[in-house]
């Protein structure tokens, strides 16, 4: 077997901890046939779909690739931006502010590297950049606050992948969700209080979700609770009734039964109840992107206007807001306690002393080898 990244092993070499951050991916540009790559790597991963492949695989690619990347390509041009896509733009400055917190405010000097679930950069890539820097102990942080076997677990398993075919595999420790976190709710809460202080407040707050298939949560997926449990949190914490704010999914496709209610039959809907101004909030994505740019803040709002609403307000994600970023690094900073090299009493100049006298008589025997 050829195993990637060789020779992984230098005596006198310092292990280090590092974190990769992970997203969910994006096209490299807004060409149909970079969408289509892009669509047919995310469509591709069993974790997305549960059909039998052949079964999925004959939709995919005789009627799906065929059709939605060309209006999939229209949508992501409605988003896009001088510098590029918003979701990559987003993820690298909020990874770099991460970097900068973890050192900053932790006196740690970790790599943190930035991955895509699909496309660029590849899991792949950010592993082994973090293998050229040391890393023998590795924390991975899917920017997904809620579990979903689709999200997180799909993350799982391409670094499980990968790390087959590496000899030397890190230490490793993932992070599965963070939805309820007192932190990351205050967070919340805080954005939709200045979003409201700046542009006013609607009538009724709508937390909008990315949706998954109905039979997936009554196969085990969690994801349904935990997203009603943050806004549950969250309008707590905002001191609002049961009847100021709601739940909703959105980005379904294919015909069978999602989570629900669904986002565009809800705004098709609230004005014909008496609801006329609205503020909406996508708290399952950390980072903008063409589900809430183009989907949430476009196309909804038009649906909710058309049908009568009078005010539509869209809060922005996360992002690299200084508070989330403060959220994210003390969630990482709890899951990497114990490991030697962040300790408070470790001495690298100490231990590299340690490994350099070391070395000498490792590589003797190493030369001793037959061969």
């Amino acid at each position: 077997m050829k195993y990637l990244g060789e020779p992984q092993y230098q005596h006198g070499q310092l292990d280090r901890s590092g974190v990769l951050l992970v997203n969910l991916g994006t096209p490299r540009s807004t060409e149909t046939r970079d969408v289509r790559r892009y669509l047919a790597q995310f469509l591709s991963d069993p974790r997305i779909v549960e059909l039998p492949r052949w079964l999925w695989n004959l939709i995919l690619h005789g009627v799906i690739l065929r059709f939605r990347p060309r209006r999939s390509a229209e949508a992501y041009r409605s988003v896009w931006t001088d510098d590029g896509s918003p979701l990559m733009t987003g993820s690298v400055d909020l990874c770099a502010a991460v970097r900068e917190h973890l050192r900053e405010a932790h006196g740690l000097a970790v790599p943190v590297e930035l991955a895509m679930r699909y496309g660029e950069p590849s899991v792949r890539t950010a592993l082994d950049t973090l293998r050229e820097q040391g890393v023998r102990r590795l924390l991975v942080l899917p920017l997904y606050p809620q579990y979903s076997g689709t999200t997180v677990a799909s993350v799982f398993d391409e670094v499980s992948t990968m790390l087959q075919k590496t000899r030397w595999i890190p230490e490793l420790r993932t992070i599965n969700q963070y939805f309820d976190r007192p932190d990351y709710i205050q967070a919340l809460a805080n954005s939709i209080t200045t979003a409201r202080a700046e542009h006013g407040s609607g009538q009724l707050l709508v937390f909008s979700f990315h949706g998954i298939p109905e039979r997936y949560l009554l196969n085990g997926d969690p994801y349904h609770c935990q997203c009603h449990k943050t806004a549950r949190l969250t309008a707590e914490r905002l001191g609002l009734a049961a009847d100021q704010y709601r739940v909703v999914f959105q980005s379904r496709f294919g015909r069978e039964r999602w989570l629900h209610p669904y986002c565009d039959e809800t705004m098709k809907a609230l004005p014909g109840e008496g609801v006329k101004s609205i503020d909406v909030i996508c708290p399952a994505f950390s980072i903008d992107c063409l589900e809430t740019l183009e989907e949430i803040a476009d196309e909804n709002r038009e649906y909710f206007m058309e049908a009568g609403g009078e005010r539509y307000h869209y809060i922005p994600c996360l992002n690299d807001n200084p508070e989330h970023v403060a959220v994210l690094s003390q969630l990482l900073v709890q899951h990497m306690g114990g490991w030697p090299e962040l300790s408070a009493d470790y001495d690298a100049t100490q231990r590299q002393q340690e490994l350099s006298a070391q070395a000498p008589a490792a590589e003797a025997m190493r030369a001793a080898l037959p061969g």
